[in-house]
């Protein structure tokens, strides 16, 4: 690791007792599940996003349709399961992103490569495509939408814009389909050469407003997407592209060489789409950008992995590690930190606290064999939690791990302050035995092949949330709003009134998340109260006109 400042030694039993784990659980069926994102949900719970391969067995509930199909469930704070859903065509789909909506539901982004049948309304384009899904509070879906071009559309991320609507990217290879020109969900713009950013801009409904397409000769891969302050868009991931001149003659997006084998790649959009600036950063060996954020000064930050001996603004690395580097609102470099935990480090989260430190999640990477019966070490092939202050010096970190394969894919904040850390593990084959008998280092049960894995870590450092007995997450609501229970009960039910006291609706609940759907009511106020076998409660929330 980096070299620690005799302050910070000092002061190691103030971070000392920061990295306890809370709990650790498995999700999965008998075969294979694959776990890419996880949200925080208002609830104090979390939701996990990915493709499974299983049938209704373990602890999954649906069977899948197809190949891979998205996979989704809702987890309480305590890691306990409230509820899942199985999505899928004919073919493979996976569930790349997933973000929860200002009006309580969700939105997920996929790569597909099913035709129309199943859960799946429309038809494929091409190879792969983007295949975008809008659900309620509840879980039930109110549209969805395919995107893509003829050849191959990867998504990476999707989020939901200031205005109601949506800004969805991935990597793409597609050229417009000839055939059909006028299809208002294909891609407009031709390849640039292997794969290119490409972004779409949606309204409310999932209507397409605006698209670009970005990239050079070569792969220019898009990994992490943000809206900024301005209303514009951050975009990173990397790039081995040169500057110059297309092999059709057309001009690349690229305006600056590739340094090394491959960069960072940032691109700067203002609400429209268009191009205010980019930068390209890196040294002489191969640097992959993960993760761009824009930090609370206006600022940002790109964090991924290096192997490169020489990096703007100072760093090095001794094998492939961690690498963060602060950007200026245009761009330029402010500082640059590298961080080593093993022989591979791959750096896959980072999110910014409210007190402005950093958390960085990754996983290092040993160099054995996948399926070798040899048992890591600690530390490697293992999770890792990083946490930085704001100017990138190491506050504590945290590897957590079994005796296999454990690849972190993100880690988040949990509104009680602690950490989920949320990936995939694939147990070792002489390890097996070991997790039945709980002795498998930090993991304890193995379900299948592959499984979902979720860790959650206490920040002793972090002021606990001051709970609510009863909440109303979004309010005002458009259509559902979410009333949160703040403590343990066993069995209860929901009554909401209008202002004059008359019953609306009552229904039997065992959650601590309640979905009420107020779309069939006008515009006003209205009472929930929840009634359990513990206590009474009620809060106001208006019903507030839906955006279009």
């Amino acid at each position: 690791m980096q070299k620690i400042t005799t302050l910070f030694l000092l002061g190691l039993g103030l971070y000392g007792y920061s990295q306890d784990i809370l709990w650790e659980k498995s999700y999965g069926g008998q075969h294979a599940e694959y776990l890419f994102d996880a949200q925080p949900t208002a609830d104090y719970g979390f939701i996990l996003a990915g493709s499974s391969l299983s049938k209704k067995t373990g602890k999954k509930t649906e069977d899948n349709n197809g190949d891979l199909d998205f996979w989704l469930w809702k987890m309480d704070e305590k890691g306990q399961d409230e509820w899942q859903k199985n999505i899928g065509g004919s073919g493979a789909d996976l569930l790349q992103s997933i973000r929860t909506t200002q009006d309580g539901g969700f939105i997920l982004a996929g790569t597909s490569e099913s035709n129309k049948g199943f859960a799946k309304l429309h038809d494929g384009k091409g190879k792969e495509d983007y295949w975008i899904i809008k659900l309620n509070a509840k879980g039930d879906e109110q549209w969805q939408q395919t995107f893509g071009g003829s050849g191959q559309d990867r998504v990476t991320a999707v989020i939901q814009t200031r205005d109601g609507g949506y800004f969805i990217g991935g990597s793409s290879s597609s050229s417009p389909d000839k055939k059909n020109l006028q299809d208002p969900t294909g891609k407009s713009e031709a390849s640039r050469g292997n794969l290119d950013y490409w972004v779409i801009k949606l309204d409310s409904k999932g209507k397409m407003e605006w698209q670009k397409t970005m990239g050079g000769q070569y792969a220019d891969i898009l990994e992490s997407l943000q809206q900024t302050t301005d209303g514009g868009y951050i975009l990173g991931g990397y790039s081995n592209s040169p500057s110059g001149v297309l092999e059709d003659g057309r001009r690349s997006d690229k305006t600056e060489e590739v340094l090394g084998y491959g960069d960072f790649w940032i691109v700067k959009l203002d609400a429209k789409g268009e191009e205010e600036w980019q930068q390209t950063l890196g040294g002489e060996g191969d640097d992959h950008l993960y993760s761009i954020i824009q930090t609370q000064d206006g600022n940002y930050i790109a964090a991924g992995n290096s192997n490169s001996n020489r990096l703007p603004k100072g760093g090095s690395t001794r094998d492939t590690d961690f690498w963060l580097i602060k950007l200026d609102e245009y761009g330029q470099p402010l500082w640059s930190r590298t961080y080593d935990f093993g022989k591979t480090d791959i750096l896959t989260s980072l999110t910014e606290n409210k007190d402005r430190t950093l958390m960085v999640g990754g996983y290092s990477k040993s160099s054995n064999v996948p399926g070798s019966k040899k048992k890591d070490k600690e530390g490697i092939n293992d999770y890792i939690a990083l946490k930085l202050s704001a100017t990138g010096d190491e506050l504590w970190s945290k590897t957590v791990g079994s005796n296999g394969e454990d690849l972190l894919k993100k880690l988040v904040e949990t509104r009680d302050g602690g950490y989920i850390l949320a990936g995939t593990s694939t147990p070792n084959p002489a390890s097996v035995t070991a997790y039945n008998k709980g002795n498998s280092r930090d993991r304890n049960t193995a379900i299948g092949k592959n499984d979902f894995w979720v860790v959650k870590l206490l920040d002793k450092d972090k002021p606990k949330d001051n709970r609510l007995n009863i909440q109303a997450v979004p309010n005002p609501a458009q259509q559902f709003t979410n009333v949160i229970v703040g403590y343990e009960y066993n069995t209860g039910n929901p009554f909401v009134y209008d202002l004059g006291g008359r019953l609306l609706q009552s229904f039997a609940i065992e959650n601590r998340t309640v979905p009420v759907d107020l779309s069939t009511y006008p515009e006003g106020i209205y009472i929930v109260q929840i009634k359990t076998d513990v206590q009474e409660d009620s809060v106001k929330v208006v019903k507030g006109i839906e955006k279009h």
